[in-house]
């Protein structure tokens, strides 16, 4: 940041026989030098550009400081960086290095055309509040709502990038379902209250693969879990097999997403599934035997039991056919623990225990990537009044998570940081104090001496530059 330099003094507690003086006088100072990490990989995979692809401008080109590109880096470069409100960009503004990496000619804002804005660079929250309001006819909306957005478009979008990082199609894949809650703390549009949240909250839908995220689609709370998911596993689905045709795919989601419309389409396009299942008196009279065999062998070592059962099952009236049906008859010291998970893998391809312990169980994950995005990256800050802005505050999240992630797959490979979390990648790699000479020839980052992770810096700035540049 710039700083504003004065002459006061502050005078600290004396460390043994030296005083401890204070001036505001650093010069330009940031406290964000890792974002030099985040620009180095933009430069090789475009996700920025991509996704900016996906947005149409209709202000009038003379009269614009802030290209649409520059707008929508800013605010996912912010995101990554820990700035969650667009109030924040009003100081961020004046981050000579944030506009560098940016992309912008004139790093210090010198040249602006209005005396108020030279010295900031990048656009204030007014002008990023107007990309957020986005349009659906701009002919219509008024003179603040000249950007569109076109949401077919963006959901490609996370696909691509998907695709983009495989040089070579995978044997098989499985896209994991989930849905959870944002909690609502205003009267925005499209609030409902949620009996099992037990709160007034949109209710998101996630798709991923590993750590991927193809689908981030805001959705009120007043319907089903499931509502939706058929028709973006089947978007999905048709994008990745337009690429990989032969891949095998498999959808793993709760019993909230175990619903016949969604079954009987996978059973229809060749796609296998792995859903929970929600136990009844059927279905636990079915695993009886193996509860009382549980039951006994906790009992005799003391520990924990689990047997399993493998059985075709098929409801009275909901599903159109049998399907092969795992029971875990499990005994824990509190007692009895039954589940059930309903799949269209054969016994011969993935047995009982492995089907429920390794296949089903490992969706756990996705479960963590939702809480980086949500705790990390902010997505529940979805607090302005319309749905259709909250949704883009959804994507600006995703795309910040996109982009970290990428850093973590490839610049984080191979060292103690390969599986860290997005904030601990912020506060590690990101965070980094840097002063900023700007001059004539060149723009001079001077990272912080005493920074703790020199060398784990330089081995992901030659990961990332060892990227091939991708072709868009």
């Amino acid at each position: 940041m710039v700083t504003q330099c004065t002459n006061t003094s502050f005078d600290f507690q004396a460390v043994g026989p030296r005083d401890v003086l204070a001036h505001f006088n650093g010069g330009t100072i940031t406290p964000d030098g890792g974002v030099l990490i985040l620009g180095q990989l933009e430069s090789r995979r475009h996700i920025i550009s991509q996704f900016a692809a996906c947005f149409t401008d209709h202000r009038d080109p003379l009269l614009i400081e802030h290209p649409l590109e520059d707008l929508i880096a800013q605010r996912v470069y912010g995101l990554a960086l820990g700035y969650e409100d667009l109030l924040d960009h009003d100081q961020l503004r004046s981050d000579p290095l944030l506009a560098t990496v940016i992309g912008k000619s004139d790093p210090e804002g010198e040249s602006r055309r209005r005396p108020q804005d030279r010295g900031n660079p990048l656009a204030g929250k007014s002008t990023l509040n107007r990309l957020e309001l986005r349009s659906d006819d701009p002919e219509k909306d008024g003179p603040y709502k000249k950007i569109a957005v076109d949401a077919d478009r963006v959901d490609e979008f996370f696909v691509n990038v998907f695709l983009q990082a495989h040089s070579q199609p995978p044997q098989s894949i499985i896209l994991d379902l989930d849905a959870t809650d944002d909690i609502l703390h205003g009267n925005q549009e499209g609030r409902f209250f949620h009996g099992y949240y037990g709160n007034y909250c949109y209710l998101p839908l996630y798709i991923f693969c590993g750590d991927f995220l193809l689908c981030a689609d805001l959705r009120t709370s007043d319907q089903d879990q499931a509502a939706g998911a058929k028709e973006e596993i089947s978007r999905i689905v048709n994008q990745i097999r337009n690429r990989w045709p032969e891949v095998q795919i498999i959808v793993r989601g709760d019993s909230g997403f175990c619903r016949e419309e969604i079954m009987s389409w996978c059973e229809a396009n060749k796609v296998d599934y792995v859903f929970g299942l929600a136990k009844n008196s059927r279905l636990l009279a079915c695993i009886e035997k193996q509860m009382e065999q549980a039951k006994l062998r906790s009992e005799i070592s003391g520990k924990a039991a689990r047997v399993f059962a493998d059985f075709r099952y098929q409801t009275h009236k909901s599903w159109s056919c049998q399907r092969r049906v795992v029971g875990k008859a499990e005994h824990l010291d509190k007692g009895a623990n039954p589940r059930f998970v309903v799949t269209s893998l054969g016994w011969w391809e993935v047995e009982a225990r492995e089907l429920y312990e390794k296949t089903y169980c490992g969706r756990g994950e996705m479960e963590n990537r939702i809480k980086e995005q949500q705790l990390d990256l902010f997505s529940d800050r979805t607090s302005t009044s319309k749905m259709k802005s909250n949704q883009l505050r959804l994507w600006f999240s995703s795309v910040a998570y996109v982009l970290v992630n990428e850093v973590r797959r490839v610049g984080l490979a191979g060292t103690e940081m390969e599986q860290a979390q997005c904030g601990t990648i912020r506060e590690k790699l990101l965070k980094i104090g840097a002063q900023v000479v700007v001059s004539v020839r060149r723009v001079v980052i001077r990272l912080a001496s005493s920074y703790r992770f020199q060398e784990l810096f330089e081995k992901v700035y030659r990961a990332l530059s060892g990227l091939q540049p991708l072709r868009c």
